[in-house]
């Protein structure tokens, strides 16, 4: 027999199984999905180690999987049973009977499941062109396309009711459910204390203005997320002790910055790739790596080994219009988390030549949520306050 294992790269996440793509009995080739397991940051199907029939599913659909555990055990293809002679001839004498259609619906892939939620077709009436006789993305569109073609059906009267609360449940994927969990934990194993500074980004928006145009020019988009995630790594000089995880009996602490990005993913959740070695990177380093995980991240090609060995997170919240927020450890056991607001011109008063002056400046919101374990106030506003300064005094 041959142990199908959870994948050890799963750091910091549970892993469910999300469904099962083979049963019992099935014969696979080495490398055909078997699986899909499901954690709060990607979903990634599992293939199978070598040719033969699987023998046994040891963790059901919806159960958790721990990393390096059993999943299933298939009997290698060179293992199989001897041919019975006997029972071959005896099969001879048998009249054959059709096989009972097989339920393909545990088979479908990620992208047949949604194209089937989306167009409403019923899978029981396709025959799948893919191997195995499973449906393809194809298969569902060209069934839609012929649905589409048919005249609508009369709608059927519906007698009158009382007044009622109109709704409709939709259920929590596995993401969501995983999502949750790591929330709940967070706040509840944490306690959580946010400081918030303000900072003038008028240094960052007059460096940009510089140079967006060279930047565009070698194909990596200028951000302001890139400055942020720069000025981060040289914060961690000042208060090094926020670069940390937290363990029972200690606190470990970084030279090496890894800085996880918050990236939504509209309503399918949250990832957070990692950005590795920013203390060694220079901005367009930064920025050529941010282009490159966030794209992957939206194109859902994004692997467990990308989001691994995260030492700080950053959630620029302010992308899609917020002032102001206190973000949630949810990368635990990290020891903070950085929130930044929406960029806009306000109302400052600065002095020059001795006199206060009334000017206007893009400002924005930042905070620092830390677990209150780990750092205190002296840490927290400390570090907010290299931060601070590397963002207003960016120089060339």
């Amino acid at each position: 027999m041959v142990d199908v294992l959870v994948p050890l790269e799963q750091e910091g996440t549970e892993a469910v199984v999300s469904s099962w793509l083979r049963r019992i009995g099935d014969l696979v080739q080495e490398n055909d999905p078997l699986l899909e397991l499901e954690t709060d940051k990607v979903s990634v199907e599992v293939p199978a180690p070598t040719s033969g029939r699987v023998a046994e599913i040891l963790i059901e659909a919806g159960q958790k999987a721990v990393p390096g555990s059993v999943l299933a055990r298939i009997e290698a293809a060179d293992a199989a049973p001897a041919h019975d002679t006997a029972a071959s001839d005896a099969a001879e004498d048998t009249p054959a009977v059709q096989p009972a259609r097989r339920d393909m619906s545990s088979w479908h892939s990620p992208a047949v499941r949604k194209a089937l939620a989306e167009t409403g077709v019923d899978p029981q009436a396709l025959q799948g062109s893919g191997r195995d006789g499973r449906l393809t993305r194809a298969d569902v569109d060209a069934a839609a396309a012929r649905l589409q073609d048919e005249p609508p059906a009369a709608p059927v009267p519906v007698p009158a009711a009382g007044p009622q609360l109109a709704g409709r449940s939709v259920a929590h994927d596995a993401m969501r459910l995983a999502i949750a969990r790591n929330m709940l934990k967070s706040v509840t194993e944490a306690p959580q204390v946010t400081a918030v500074f303000e900072a003038d980004f008028s240094a960052i928006m007059a460096h940009r203005n510089r140079h967006k145009a060279a930047f565009a020019a070698d194909g990596i988009p200028l951000s302001y997320t890139a400055y942020i995630v720069l000025a981060a790594a040289r914060a961690m000089r000042s208060v090094p002790q926020v670069n940390s995880r937290r363990h029972p009996d200690r606190l470990e602490i970084f030279d090496q910055v890894n800085i996880g990005i918050g990236t939504a993913l509209g309503d399918k959740g949250l990832v957070v790739p990692v950005i590795r070695d920013v203390q060694d990177l220079s901005l367009r380093g930064v920025a050529a790596r941010l282009q490159d995980v966030t794209q992957r991240a939206r194109d859902n090609r994004l692997t467990p080994a990308d989001m691994r060995d995260g030492t700080f997170t950053i959630s620029n919240h302010g992308v899609s219009g917020s002032l102001l927020a206190a973000p949630i450890i949810i990368n635990q056991p990290q020891s903070a988390i950085l929130g930044v607001g929406k960029l806009e011109k306000r109302v400052v008063v600065r002095e020059v030549g001795g006199i206060d002056t009334i000017q206007i400046r893009p400002m924005a919101y930042v905070s620092l949520t830390i677990d209150h374990r780990v750092l205190d106030g002296h840490q927290t506003n400390g570090w907010l306050t290299a931060f601070v300064a590397a963002l207003e005094g960016w120089q060339d």
